[in-house]
């Protein structure tokens, strides 16, 4: 049974539920990552004691699923896109929005399917804006791709962050402080591509960035969408 599926306790001696439950987990992470969610440290917030919340929650795990529901009813679309890549496309921004929002959600995508209402919702609206473009085989290949560049992109991206974080150094600190050792390595002619693309190369900020290698990933679903390959073909 899910923890979407058992019912919520009664909420007395003092007024609780799963909703103050994950509204204080979800400020604990954005305020120090997961490790600082603990059932501990949430009972803690909301001033009860932490067997209290094992009526409303089995395990940690529990715990990050509806977390993780939570934050999906951010990304789920006002309204459905009348485009296919118009919709893959608002799913992958609102998803990095959210993640940029509340980092710790990099952590936890990926892993196995988020089976909340907030995601069930999520992943509707993209299959449907998919709906009757190819076979299922296709559409859902296509859904995980998108995915998986999106999952690739914010990881890396707030990998990024918490490494300014952890340094206090900026990118451009950190670019000019490892300067001198990448021109000396440079200088050996070792790495002609890589100093051709260090020279030359055109530095771009983290949103163009992920918003153009997003395209490029569309540009591919859109060639499958329109010339799907034959069953059996790898």
């Amino acid at each position: 049974m899910t923890v979407w599926d058992r019912p919520e306790p009664p909420t007395h001696p003092a007024p609780l539920d799963r909703e103050r439950i994950v509204a204080a987990s979800i400020a604990l992470a954005d305020e120090g990552g997961l490790e600082e969610v603990s059932l501990r440290k949430v009972a803690a917030r909301l001033d009860v004691g932490p067997m209290r919340l094992y009526g409303y929650i089995s395990t940690k795990e529990e715990l990050f699923d509806l977390m993780v529901d939570e934050v999906h009813a951010e990304i789920v679309p006002e309204e459905q896109p009348g485009d296919w890549r118009q919709a893959l496309r608002g799913h992958a921004h609102r998803t990095r929005q959210a993640v940029l929002r509340h980092e710790w959600l990099a952590d936890l995508l990926g892993g196995r399917p988020a089976l909340g209402p907030n995601a069930l919702a999520v992943t509707e609206s993209m299959l449907s804006a998919l709906d009757g473009l190819a076979d299922l085989d296709t559409v859902s290949r296509a859904v995980e791709t998108v995915s998986a560049y999106l999952i690739g992109a914010v990881r890396r991206e707030i990998a990024n962050v918490r490494a300014e974080r952890a340094t206090g150094l900026s990118e451009h600190d950190w670019q000019r402080a490892s300067g001198p050792y990448l021109t000396r390595m440079l200088a050996t002619g070792r790495f002609p591509a890589l100093s051709r693309f260090v020279h030359d190369g055109t530095e771009v900020d983290p949103e163009t960035s992920f918003a153009t290698g997003l395209e490029w990933i569309l540009d591919a679903v859109a060639t499958k969408l329109t010339h799907p390959e034959p069953r059996g073909t790898a």
